[in-house]
């Protein structure tokens, strides 16, 4: 495969550009793409430790340290007694609860925006390969 170091660019390219325009969206609601992640895992997966959050998003531990204590700062997430005084569980704040709809509406706007170009066999064909690329990596 000649094109794969253009293909791995091409990925990381298209993650900065996304990542921009949801920034784009959701920065005047109160928060960034990073952000985002750990709000949708929190909401789809329940309550998580910061260990937790890190392994699933492959994020190195400082950085989730300091998106989880932005995300307190801003009233999004609540820290709670985890099964060990030590371990603490973070879970949605009750305003955040009432925000994900707002988010996810602007969140799908720019997924519907890129993906408008793709018809449904393509759509499906990329979601296979990514879901066959991810597995060589976990």
């Amino acid at each position: 495969m000649d094109n794969s170091s253009e293909f791995f660019h091409g990925i990381n390219q298209f993650s900065r550009h996304f990542s921009k325009l949801l920034n784009e969206k959701l920065v005047p609601l109160g928060l960034y793409s990073s952000q985002w992640s750990i709000i949708y895992l929190l909401h789809t997966k329940g309550p998580q430790t910061q260990k937790e959050i890190a392994a699933y998003l492959a994020i190195e531990a400082p950085s989730i340290t300091r998106a989880v204590a932005r995300l307190e700062k801003a009233g999004f997430i609540e820290k709670t007694q985890g099964s060990d005084k030590r371990e603490k569980r973070i879970m949605l704040s009750a305003e955040a609860v009432d925000k994900f709809p707002i988010w996810l509406e602007e969140i799908k706007s720019c997924e519907k925006q890129v993906l408008s170009h793709l018809n449904e066999d393509e759509f499906l064909t990329v979601l296979n390969i990514i879901h066959k690329m991810n597995s060589t990596l976990l």
